[in-house]
């Protein structure tokens, strides 16, 4: 999991904790400690500090600072992790996408695995009514069809990725053959600012109460 210490978004993000105390980067690596396929789980991070807000059982690898300039491409991120840790299989799991569970995780560890999907990545189904450039994308204005009945149009969650070492060599998380993880939209649930914040801090006393009604 790669990290910076401090977002530029929403300074702070990755080590707060929502209103039940539970801290925003434990939270998936809570869930990644759980999955027996993997193997080992390292947070990536320039600034040794994080190691304070790591679950016990997580490992910390120390990065290149000059991996968290604004102009750097992820994929370097990416690619000099794997030029570290040589892995079959990486899961790219990030602490701004919480609510992901074990087992959308595992179901892309086992597509990859198989051999026939050279990659996985999380997606959420988008039955929407989308414009580009000023012009309806995926409906047309003389027939307006009902949102159940629109093609539906899948987006990246940035929440997980699982990708061999031979595609991550060519840099690239996405290759040629990948499988769609379909997630519920709770899991879709990604922290960008502060908005993004509140929400998931509701959606986790949500989870908090349906737990323990069970």
């Amino acid at each position: 999991m790669p990290i910076k210490f401090n977002s530029e978004r929403l300074p702070g993000k990755n080590t707060s904790s929502f209103s039940n105390g539970r801290s925003l980067i434990s939270s998936i690596l809570d869930t990644l400690l759980r999955i027996d396929d993997i193997d080992e789980t390292i947070v990536y991070c320039s600034n040794d500090t994080i190691r304070e807000y790591l679950p016990i059982g997580v490992t910390f690898l120390q990065r290149p600072e000059h991996l968290d300039l604004p102009q750097t491409p992820f994929i370097e991120v990416l690619t000099s992790f794997a030029e570290v840790v040589d892995s079959d299989i990486y899961v790219l799991a990030h602490a701004t996408a919480p609510f992901i569970s074990a087992e959308s995780i595992i179901k892309a560890i086992d597509a990859v695995k198989t051999g026939v999907y050279d990659s996985a990545f999380s997606v959420s189904r988008c039955y929407d009514f989308l414009w580009l450039d000023g012009k309806p994308l995926n409906y047309s204005l003389d027939k307006i069809p009902r949102t159940q009945d629109l093609e539906p149009i899948f987006k990246e969650t940035c929440g997980l990725y699982v990708y061999t070492k031979a595609l991550i060599k060519s840099s690239r998380r996405i290759g040629t053959n990948p499988f769609f993880v379909e997630l519920s939209k709770i899991e879709s649930c990604d922290i960008n600012d502060e908005e993004d914040f509140i929400i998931a801090d509701a959606i986790s006393a949500f989870l908090d109460e349906t737990r323990g009604s069970k």
